[in-house]
């Protein structure tokens, strides 16, 4: 069985969308694959910097 996704509206400006595409292209994905994907990075990478800061004391000494 195949994840149900949410849809939501997204405005970005014309530029992006450019960069987006353009990117998106080099990478042989869709628009939207690209714009999930750089989303997903971005989730993995903030859980990772509070996993990484969890294990930190408070201390800066």
């Amino acid at each position: 069985m195949s994840e149900k996704k949410k849809q939501i509206p997204l405005r970005i400006s014309s530029k992006l969308h450019e960069d987006i595409a353009s990117w998106a292209e080099d990478e042989f994905r869709s628009i939207n694959g690209q714009i999930e994907y750089l989303l997903t990075e971005c989730v993995k990478w903030r859980k990772r910097g509070k996993k990484d800061m969890a294990g930190q004391s408070g201390d800066n000494t």
